[in-house]
Protein backbone atom coordinates (compact mmCIF):
# COMPACT_ATOMS: atom_id res chain seq x y z
CA UNK A 1 0.00 0.00 0.00
CA UNK A 2 1.36 3.41 -1.06
CA UNK A 3 1.94 6.03 1.63
CA UNK A 4 -0.68 8.77 1.84
CA UNK A 5 1.83 11.57 1.42
CA UNK A 6 3.03 10.14 -1.90
CA UNK A 7 -0.53 9.94 -3.21
CA UNK A 8 -1.16 13.53 -2.12
CA UNK A 9 2.01 14.64 -3.87
CA UNK A 10 0.95 12.77 -7.02
CA UNK A 11 -2.49 14.40 -6.93
CA UNK A 12 -0.99 17.87 -6.57
CA UNK A 13 1.37 17.19 -9.47
CA UNK A 14 -1.51 16.02 -11.66
CA UNK A 15 -3.54 19.12 -10.80
CA UNK A 16 -0.54 21.31 -11.53
CA UNK A 17 0.00 19.58 -14.88
CA UNK A 18 -3.65 19.98 -15.85
CA UNK A 19 -3.58 23.65 -14.87
CA UNK A 20 -0.46 24.23 -16.96
CA UNK A 21 -2.03 22.44 -19.93
CA UNK A 22 -5.23 24.45 -19.55
CA UNK A 23 -3.21 27.66 -19.39
CA UNK A 24 -1.31 26.76 -22.56
CA UNK A 25 -4.58 25.94 -24.38
CA UNK A 26 -6.09 29.26 -23.28
CA UNK A 27 -2.98 31.11 -24.50
CA UNK A 28 -3.16 29.39 -27.90
CA UNK A 29 -6.89 30.13 -28.18
CA UNK A 30 -6.29 33.81 -27.41
CA UNK A 31 -3.49 33.91 -29.99
CA UNK A 32 -5.86 32.50 -32.63
CA UNK A 33 -8.58 34.98 -31.67
CA UNK A 34 -6.15 37.89 -31.97
CA UNK A 35 -4.95 36.72 -35.38
CA UNK A 36 -8.48 36.30 -36.75
CA UNK A 37 -9.55 39.69 -35.36
CA UNK A 38 -6.62 41.30 -37.18
CA UNK A 39 -7.63 39.53 -40.40
CA UNK A 40 -11.14 40.93 -40.04
CA UNK A 41 -9.84 44.45 -39.38
CA UNK A 42 -7.57 44.24 -42.42
CA UNK A 43 -10.22 42.96 -44.80
CA UNK A 44 -12.68 45.57 -43.50
CA UNK A 45 -10.39 48.30 -44.90
CA UNK A 46 -11.17 47.33 -48.49
CA UNK A 47 -14.62 46.46 -49.76
CA UNK A 48 -18.10 47.11 -48.48
CA UNK A 49 -19.68 45.27 -45.57
CA UNK A 50 -22.73 45.67 -43.44
CA UNK A 51 -22.13 47.94 -40.48
CA UNK A 52 -20.88 46.44 -37.26
CA UNK A 53 -18.27 43.95 -38.53
CA UNK A 54 -15.33 45.39 -36.58
CA UNK A 55 -17.47 45.75 -33.45
CA UNK A 56 -18.58 42.13 -33.75
CA UNK A 57 -14.93 41.05 -34.16
CA UNK A 58 -14.21 42.46 -30.70
CA UNK A 59 -16.64 39.85 -29.28
CA UNK A 60 -15.30 37.00 -31.41
CA UNK A 61 -15.65 33.67 -29.59
CA UNK A 62 -12.87 31.04 -29.54
CA UNK A 63 -15.13 28.64 -31.48
CA UNK A 64 -15.69 31.17 -34.28
CA UNK A 65 -11.99 32.00 -34.37
CA UNK A 66 -11.11 28.31 -34.66
CA UNK A 67 -13.34 27.83 -37.72
CA UNK A 68 -12.01 30.89 -39.53
CA UNK A 69 -8.43 30.02 -38.59
CA UNK A 70 -8.92 26.48 -39.96
CA UNK A 71 -10.02 27.96 -43.29
CA UNK A 72 -6.96 30.22 -43.32
CA UNK A 73 -4.77 27.19 -42.59
CA UNK A 74 -6.23 25.49 -45.67
CA UNK A 75 -5.21 28.35 -47.96
CA UNK A 76 -7.86 31.02 -47.42
CA UNK A 77 -6.57 34.45 -48.48
CA UNK A 78 -7.80 37.88 -47.44
CA UNK A 79 -9.69 38.53 -50.74
CA UNK A 80 -11.47 35.19 -50.33
CA UNK A 81 -12.14 36.01 -46.68
CA UNK A 82 -14.52 38.72 -47.86
CA UNK A 83 -16.68 36.16 -49.64
CA UNK A 84 -16.70 33.94 -46.57
CA UNK A 85 -17.96 36.81 -44.40
CA UNK A 86 -20.58 37.58 -47.05
CA UNK A 87 -21.92 34.04 -47.06
CA UNK A 88 -19.86 32.38 -49.78
CA UNK A 89 -20.21 28.60 -50.04
CA UNK A 90 -16.82 27.03 -49.27
CA UNK A 91 -15.60 23.52 -50.07
CA UNK A 92 -12.54 22.23 -48.23
CA UNK A 93 -10.78 18.99 -49.18
CA UNK A 94 -10.58 17.85 -45.56
CA UNK A 95 -13.30 15.58 -44.11
CA UNK A 96 -11.71 15.85 -40.65
CA UNK A 97 -12.91 19.44 -40.36
CA UNK A 98 -16.50 18.19 -40.27
CA UNK A 99 -15.87 16.16 -37.11
CA UNK A 100 -13.74 18.87 -35.53
CA UNK A 101 -16.40 21.56 -36.00
CA UNK A 102 -19.23 19.15 -35.18
CA UNK A 103 -18.00 18.70 -31.63
CA UNK A 104 -17.11 22.33 -30.95
CA UNK A 105 -18.93 24.24 -28.22
CA UNK A 106 -22.38 25.52 -29.20
CA UNK A 107 -22.78 23.25 -32.25
CA UNK A 108 -26.19 21.71 -32.92
CA UNK A 109 -27.85 19.69 -35.72
CA UNK A 110 -29.46 21.78 -38.44
CA UNK A 111 -31.64 21.11 -41.45
CA UNK A 112 -30.57 22.47 -44.82
CA UNK A 113 -30.98 21.79 -48.52
CA UNK A 114 -27.24 21.73 -49.26
CA UNK A 115 -25.52 18.65 -50.71
CA UNK A 116 -28.51 16.34 -50.76
CA UNK A 117 -26.39 13.46 -52.04
CA UNK A 118 -24.93 13.03 -48.53
CA UNK A 119 -26.60 10.75 -45.96
CA UNK A 120 -27.91 13.35 -43.50
CA UNK A 121 -28.61 10.72 -40.84
CA UNK A 122 -24.97 9.70 -40.84
CA UNK A 123 -23.63 13.21 -41.43
CA UNK A 124 -26.21 15.77 -40.27
CA UNK A 125 -25.64 19.40 -41.09
CA UNK A 126 -24.35 21.37 -38.09
CA UNK A 127 -25.11 24.94 -37.09
CA UNK A 128 -23.50 27.29 -34.61
CA UNK A 129 -24.34 30.84 -33.56
CA UNK A 130 -21.71 33.55 -33.12
CA UNK A 131 -21.13 37.30 -33.12
CA UNK A 132 -19.17 37.30 -36.38
CA UNK A 133 -20.39 34.15 -38.14
CA UNK A 134 -23.98 34.90 -37.02
CA UNK A 135 -25.12 31.41 -38.05
CA UNK A 136 -22.40 29.05 -39.24
CA UNK A 137 -23.66 26.02 -41.16
CA UNK A 138 -21.41 23.16 -42.23
CA UNK A 139 -21.68 19.58 -43.42
CA UNK A 140 -19.95 16.78 -45.26
CA UNK A 141 -19.26 16.37 -48.95
CA UNK A 142 -18.16 13.20 -50.69
CA UNK A 143 -14.50 14.22 -50.36
CA UNK A 144 -14.41 16.84 -47.64
CA UNK A 145 -16.32 19.51 -45.74
CA UNK A 146 -18.48 22.45 -46.77
CA UNK A 147 -19.22 25.55 -44.72
CA UNK A 148 -21.34 28.66 -45.19
CA UNK A 149 -22.15 31.66 -43.00
CA UNK A 150 -25.79 32.76 -42.90
CA UNK A 151 -27.30 36.09 -41.92
CA UNK A 152 -30.21 34.48 -40.07
CA UNK A 153 -30.73 30.91 -38.78
CA UNK A 154 -33.75 28.76 -39.55
CA UNK A 155 -35.41 25.90 -37.72
CA UNK A 156 -37.79 24.61 -40.40
CA UNK A 157 -38.77 20.98 -40.08
CA UNK A 158 -37.83 20.69 -36.42
CA UNK A 159 -40.09 20.24 -33.39
CA UNK A 160 -40.08 23.97 -32.68
CA UNK A 161 -42.73 26.35 -34.00
CA UNK A 162 -41.71 28.92 -36.64
CA UNK A 163 -39.92 31.93 -35.18
CA UNK A 164 -39.40 35.50 -36.45
CA UNK A 165 -35.92 34.47 -37.58
CA UNK A 166 -37.52 31.87 -39.86
CA UNK A 167 -39.42 34.63 -41.63
CA UNK A 168 -36.23 36.66 -42.02
CA UNK A 169 -34.57 33.53 -43.39
CA UNK A 170 -37.35 33.30 -45.99
CA UNK A 171 -36.68 36.92 -46.94
CA UNK A 172 -32.99 36.07 -47.38
CA UNK A 173 -34.04 33.19 -49.65
CA UNK A 174 -36.06 35.61 -51.79
CA UNK A 175 -32.99 37.86 -52.07
CA UNK A 176 -30.95 34.81 -53.10
CA UNK A 177 -33.44 33.94 -55.86
CA UNK A 178 -33.54 37.52 -57.13
CA UNK A 179 -29.79 38.23 -57.01
CA UNK A 180 -28.37 34.71 -57.39
CA UNK A 181 -26.18 35.53 -54.39
CA UNK A 182 -25.92 34.02 -50.93
CA UNK A 183 -27.01 36.28 -48.10
CA UNK A 184 -24.26 36.22 -45.52
CA UNK A 185 -23.92 38.00 -42.20
CA UNK A 186 -21.98 40.91 -43.70
CA UNK A 187 -23.09 41.11 -47.32
CA UNK A 188 -23.89 39.18 -50.48
CA UNK A 189 -21.63 36.65 -52.23
CA UNK A 190 -21.81 35.17 -55.71
CA UNK A 191 -20.01 32.08 -54.38
CA UNK A 192 -23.03 29.78 -54.17
CA UNK A 193 -23.23 26.00 -53.97
CA UNK A 194 -23.25 25.89 -57.78
CA UNK A 195 -20.20 28.18 -57.94
CA UNK A 196 -18.36 27.46 -54.66
CA UNK A 197 -15.05 28.65 -53.32
CA UNK A 198 -12.52 25.80 -53.24
CA UNK A 199 -9.80 25.58 -50.62
CA UNK A 200 -6.88 23.17 -50.96
CA UNK A 201 -8.39 21.25 -53.87
CA UNK A 202 -6.73 17.94 -54.69
CA UNK A 203 -6.03 18.65 -58.35
CA UNK A 204 -2.29 17.94 -58.74
CA UNK A 205 -1.58 14.45 -59.99
CA UNK A 206 2.11 13.55 -60.51
CA UNK A 207 2.84 12.12 -63.92
CA UNK A 208 5.93 11.49 -66.01
CA UNK A 209 6.68 13.09 -69.37
CA UNK A 210 7.47 11.10 -72.47
CA UNK A 211 11.11 11.51 -73.65
CA UNK A 212 10.27 13.61 -76.75
CA UNK A 213 8.11 16.03 -74.72
CA UNK A 214 10.73 16.25 -71.97
CA UNK A 215 13.46 17.11 -74.52
CA UNK A 216 11.28 19.73 -76.20
CA UNK A 217 10.36 21.28 -72.85
CA UNK A 218 14.00 21.34 -71.71
CA UNK A 219 15.07 23.10 -74.94
CA UNK A 220 12.35 25.71 -74.47
CA UNK A 221 13.39 26.31 -70.86
CA UNK A 222 17.05 26.71 -71.88
CA UNK A 223 16.07 29.29 -74.52
CA UNK A 224 14.06 31.23 -71.95
CA UNK A 225 16.93 31.10 -69.46
CA UNK A 226 19.45 32.24 -72.08
CA UNK A 227 17.23 35.20 -73.03
CA UNK A 228 16.87 36.11 -69.36
CA UNK A 229 20.65 36.07 -68.93
CA UNK A 230 21.14 38.46 -71.85
CA UNK A 231 18.49 40.93 -70.71
CA UNK A 232 19.46 40.84 -67.04
CA UNK A 233 23.03 42.02 -67.76
CA UNK A 234 25.18 43.04 -70.67
CA UNK A 235 25.81 40.39 -73.29
CA UNK A 236 29.55 40.41 -72.47
CA UNK A 237 28.96 39.77 -68.77
CA UNK A 238 26.37 37.08 -69.53
CA UNK A 239 28.94 35.21 -71.60
CA UNK A 240 31.58 35.48 -68.85
CA UNK A 241 29.27 34.23 -66.07
CA UNK A 242 27.06 31.44 -67.42
CA UNK A 243 24.34 29.99 -65.15
CA UNK A 244 24.90 26.65 -63.43
CA UNK A 245 24.37 23.65 -65.66
CA UNK A 246 21.30 21.79 -64.43
CA UNK A 247 20.70 18.49 -66.24
CA UNK A 248 16.94 18.28 -65.65
CA UNK A 249 15.24 21.63 -66.14
CA UNK A 250 11.87 20.02 -66.84
CA UNK A 251 12.00 18.13 -63.54
CA UNK A 252 12.23 21.39 -61.60
CA UNK A 253 8.75 22.35 -62.74
CA UNK A 254 7.27 19.58 -60.61
CA UNK A 255 9.00 20.56 -57.41
CA UNK A 256 6.60 22.03 -54.86
CA UNK A 257 7.58 24.57 -52.26
CA UNK A 258 7.67 23.41 -48.66
CA UNK A 259 4.93 24.33 -46.18
CA UNK A 260 2.30 26.66 -47.67
CA UNK A 261 3.33 27.51 -51.20
CA UNK A 262 1.56 30.12 -53.28
CA UNK A 263 0.79 33.80 -52.89
CA UNK A 264 0.33 33.73 -49.14
CA UNK A 265 -2.36 35.07 -46.87
CA UNK A 266 -2.85 38.43 -48.58
CA UNK A 267 -2.66 37.16 -52.17
CA UNK A 268 -3.73 39.94 -54.54
CA UNK A 269 -5.76 41.81 -51.92
CA UNK A 270 -6.19 45.58 -51.93
CA UNK A 271 -4.55 45.95 -48.54
CA UNK A 272 -2.25 48.82 -47.71
CA UNK A 273 -0.17 49.83 -44.71
CA UNK A 274 -0.41 53.30 -43.19
CA UNK A 275 1.91 54.55 -40.50
CA UNK A 276 3.23 57.83 -39.16
CA UNK A 277 6.74 58.68 -40.45
CA UNK A 278 9.41 58.36 -37.79
CA UNK A 279 11.06 61.70 -37.12
CA UNK A 280 14.04 59.96 -35.53
CA UNK A 281 14.58 57.77 -38.59
CA UNK A 282 14.32 60.80 -40.89
CA UNK A 283 16.89 62.68 -38.81
CA UNK A 284 19.31 59.74 -38.94
CA UNK A 285 18.92 59.47 -42.72
CA UNK A 286 19.60 63.18 -43.16
CA UNK A 287 22.73 62.94 -41.00
CA UNK A 288 24.04 59.94 -42.96
CA UNK A 289 23.78 61.88 -46.22
CA UNK A 290 25.76 64.82 -44.83
CA UNK A 291 28.24 62.72 -42.86
CA UNK A 292 31.87 63.95 -43.16
CA UNK A 293 34.33 61.82 -45.06
CA UNK A 294 36.44 59.40 -43.04
CA UNK A 295 40.12 60.17 -42.42
CA UNK A 296 42.34 59.25 -45.31
CA UNK A 297 39.56 59.36 -47.93
CA UNK A 298 38.92 62.20 -50.35
CA UNK A 299 35.37 63.25 -51.13
CA UNK A 300 36.13 64.57 -54.57
CA UNK A 301 38.83 65.87 -56.88
CA UNK A 302 42.36 64.55 -56.99
CA UNK A 303 44.65 64.20 -54.01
Amino acid sequence: MKPKHKRAFSTRAERSGKAASHGADAERAEHVRTRVRLMIEITARAGSYRKGLVKAAERLSPEEAMILADLEAHGLQVPQFRDVLRGGHVLVDDPQLYEKWRHSKGSHPRLSSHHRDIDKKLYPDIGMHGQVVREKLHGRTAQGTWVQLEKTPAAFGGPKLPRPSDLRHLMDYVVYKLTDSNVGPWGLSRMTERRPLYLAPVLAVPTSLSPPIARSLTQALRRIEANDDVTAASQELAARFPPPDRPDLAGELGQALSARAGRGLFGNSDVWVTQTPSRTAAAVLRESRAAPAADGWATGGSS
